[in-house]
C-alpha cells in the first residue's frame, strides 16, 4: 500500500518544518510527500528541499484558492493508492502510517478519519485548546470518537481518502467553511464506506494564542451554516449548543445588571460548569495552570462557535442573504 501524503500551505513555514522532520521517523517508507504552497507571500520551498534527501517530497507553489482546492491540486499528482490529507500545524506520530495500512488490510474503508491530542512538548495554551476541542464539556467529546451522532466525518486535519474514491467522487468543491464535511457526505452518498480509526491519531497545535483560536472558532460556526445550506439534514440540535451557551452569558450579564436575584442563579450554574471543565482537565492533563486555561479555552470555543453560527443562521437562514 502506498500513500500520498497532501498538506496545503499558506503563510507557515515553521510548521512544516516541524511537520516534515516528524515524517522522517515514519516507521512504516511507502509514502510520498506533496506540499502545495497556496499563493504564500512567506514560502517554504528552501525548507522542503532541506528535506529531499530524507523524503519522496514534491514541492509545488500555485496561486491562492484556499485549502480545499490546493488539496485538489495534490491529488492531481498524487500517485498513491490512498491520500492522507494533513494540516500543516499537525505533527505525526512515528507508528501512524504503520497503524492506517494496518487497519485498512483488517477493516476495509474507502475513507477514514483519525483523532488528535496534545504533544506533551505543547504550550499550556495549545494543550488548554485541545482540551477544549475534546472535552465531553464543550463538544461531547465526539470529536475523533467511536460515539459520534449520525454519520462520521473525517475532518481534514486527519483524513484519508482511496484512489477510487477520488476517481468517482472528484475533490473538494468547497475551499472552506466545512470543506472537509461536505466531501465525506457526497463519499458517504456515493456509496464508500467511512469509518474512524481510532488508533491513527496526530498532535493538533490548532492555534498558539486564545486570539487566533477565537478567529478559528467563529470560522468554524458560520462553516455549520455553509454546510446546512448544502446538505439541510446535517443540521443537527447539538449544533446549536454553544449558541444557546452564549445566549445564556449574555443573559446572565444583563441579569446582573437589571436583576440581581435571578443574576445569582445564572451565575451559579456558570460557576459549577467552569469548576467541572477545571477539575476534568485537572485530571486529564496533570496541570493546574492547563486547567485554568482550559476554563479560558472553552469559553473561547463555545462562544465564538456560537457567535459565528448565529452570524450566518440569521443572515443566510433567516434573512436569505447569500
Amino acid at each position: 500500500m502506498f500513500f500520498s501524503i497532501i498538506i496545503p500551505l499558506y503563510n507557515r513555514p515553521q510548521e512544516i518544518d516541524e511537520l516534515l522532520k516528524t515524517l522522517t521517523h515514519q516507521t512504516y517508507t511507502q509514502f510520498e510527500v506533496l506540499v502545495i504552497e497556496d499563493g504564500s507571500a512567506n514560502d517554504a520551498k528552501a525548507i522542503v528541499q532541506k528535506y529531499e534527501q530524507l523524503l519522496d517530497v514534491k514541492y509545488f507553489f500555485k496561486p491562492n484558492a484556499g485549502q480545499g482546492f490546493a488539496r485538489n491540486y495534490g491529488f492531481e499528482r498524487a500517485k498513491g493508492d490512498y491520500f492522507v490529507i494533513f494540516d500543516s500545524d499537525c505533527l505525526i506520530p512515528e507508528d501512524y502510517l504503520e497503524i492506517v495500512k494496518n487497519y485498512l488490510f483488517e477493516h476495509h474503508l474507502d475513507a477514514y478519519g483519525g483523532p488528535d491530542a496534545a504533544h506533551e512538548t505543547f504550550t499550556p495554551v495549545q494543550k488548554a485548546i485541545s482540551y477544549a476541542m475534546t472535552s465531553p464539556f464543550t463538544t461531547g467529546g465526539i470529536r475523533g470518537n467511536k460515539k459520534h451522532i449520525g454519520q462520521f466525518h473525517p475532518r481534514s486535519f486527519n483524513m484519508g481518502v482511496s484512489r477510487e474514491v477520488y476517481e468517482k467522487v472528484g475533490g473538494f468543491i468547497l475551499t472552506r467553511l466545512g470543506e472537509d464535511i461536505e466531501y465525506s457526505i457526497r463519499i458517504h452518498e456515493n456509496g464508500f464506506k467511512i469509518g474512524l480509526i481510532p488508533a491513527a491519531k496526530v498532535f493538533h497545535k490548532r492555534r498558539t494564542s486564545f486570539s487566533q483560536f477565537y478567529k478559528q472558532l467563529h470560522f468554524f460556526g458560520r462553516a455549520r451554516i455553509n454546510i446546512y445550506k448544502h446538505f439541510p439534514s446535517e443540521l443537527k440540535l447539538v449544533h446549536f449548543f454553544p449558541a444557546a451557551f452564549t445566549c445564556f452569558v449574555l443573559f446572565s450579564a444583563l441579569m446582573n445588571i437589571l436583576w440581581p436575584t435571578l443574576a445569582y442563579i445564572c451565575d451559579f450554574i456558570l460557576l459549577v460548569y467552569f469548576v467541572m471543565i477545571f477539575f476534568h482537565s485537572w485530571q486529564v492533563n496533570k496541570s493546574v495552570k492547563v486547567a485554568f486555561f482550559s476554563i479560558i479555552a472553552s469559553f473561547i470555543q463555545l462562544t465564538a462557535y456560537g457567535l459565528g453560527f448565529m452570524q450566518d443562521f440569521f443572515k443566510r437562514v433567516v434573512f436569505k442573504q447569500q
